[in-house]
């Protein structure tokens, strides 16, 4: 007999990043993301006893066989099945698809693994006939999920989020993210994500190889100083709500994150010509208007443009006057913050 589960489990976009890992998958620096709400993955989990001979997994991104990522996902379930101990009793045939372009700097992996992650929990209630309490259900689907893809761990949660250790937040973890909870000024409670999509084609080098290439990174010490730093700062700023200081920050970080690429060894870069030109644009344009808005970067070219929902209104005036022209078949993603993974099935 077959079962079915389906979930759908967002991106997020980190506003003080994680470069560097450490043991299994662990954070050499806290970070701290926002949710979104449009750019999603689906995931649906069909699961039937085991039959000799069967395949253990089947899988399909968008109706399309994917092997590559079927493998990746191999690896992830066999990563977690002490966890979820009934996979290894059953076929699984999974099919997933996304609202946004993979591989392109917008925390693809992220959606995919935690909406994975919630599938197979969820599975394991099925069977064992039993609801897990809220709370564990989603620490124990971001613990999963951090195996698969780090930045995961943090879309099990709606709205703003952290994961890492952190001095002065007893229940921070670096293996599980945590929805964060201390005060948010109004100007930051519906923040607006333009996401920028200036090439959608896949990243030529993996976010796993640049992570990797911090081991061995001469600013390595200095970047989880900064970081530790900027967090702080952060949080002190989502209190207050000085925007100005909050595009600072933002902007530090990830302009920072494309600086560890392209000063480790072997360098790369992910910036395209148009993602220097519309960060310039940005910038000017801010400096005529003085509206509260900034950029930040994932590990890609793409821009996501942050900015209050009073402002919305003028920001996309700007961007179809000065920004669409720059970008992949003028294509950008309206976007802001989101509530978190929704079980759909």
């Amino acid at each position: 007999m077959e079962n079915t589960i389906i979930w759908e489990s967002p991106s997020n976009i980190a506003l003080i990043k994680y470069w560097g890992k450490m043991g299994v998958q662990l954070p050499c620096n806290p970070s701290l993301s926002m949710s979104l709400k449009e750019s999603v993955s689906r995931f649906e989990l069909t699961y039937s006893p085991k039959k000799a001979g069967e395949p253990d997994l089947i899988y399909a991104f968008e109706g399309k066989e994917n092997k590559a990522f079927e493998k990746k996902l191999s690896k992830f379930i066999a990563a977690v099945s002490n966890d979820v101990p009934c996979v290894t009793k059953y076929q699984l045939k999974i099919s997933s698809s996304n609202t946004f372009p993979h591989s392109a700097g917008i925390a693809s992996s992220a959606s995919a693994m935690s909406a994975l992650a919630l599938c197979l929990c969820s599975m394991q209630e099925a069977i064992d006939e039993m609801e897990m309490p809220k709370d564990f259900f989603l620490k124990k689907a971001s613990e999963m999920a951090r195996l698969g893809s780090g930045s995961a761990s943090r879309s099990l949660f709606g709205e703003y989020v952290i994961w890492g250790d952190l001095e002065g937040l007893s229940n921070s973890s670096n293996y599980f993210a945590i929805p964060y909870e201390k005060t948010i000024h109004p100007i930051f409670e519906n923040l607006q994500d333009t996401i920028l999509m200036i090439d959608s084609s896949p990243k030529k080098v993996s976010s796993t190889a640049g992570h990797e290439l911090m081991n061995d990174h001469p600013y390595a010490d200095a970047r989880f100083k900064q970081a530790r730093q900027n967090m702080a700062d952060l949080i002190d700023v989502l209190a207050n709500g000085d925007f100005n200081r909050f595009i600072q920050i933002v902007e530090n970080e990830a302009l920072s994150l494309h600086a560890l690429m392209m000063s480790s060894n072997p360098s790369y870069t992910l910036f395209k010509p148009n993602t220097l030109i519309a960060i310039e644009r940005i910038k000017d344009f801010r400096n005529k208007t003085g509206l509260p808005i900034a950029f930040t970067l994932d590990a890609g070219p793409n821009i996501h443009l942050l900015y209050p929902k009073a402002e919305e209104k003028l920001v996309q005036s700007f961007i179809k006057q000065e920004i669409v022209e720059l970008l992949e078949d003028g294509v950008y993603i309206q976007d802001g913050m989101g509530n978190g993974p929704k079980r759909i099935k």
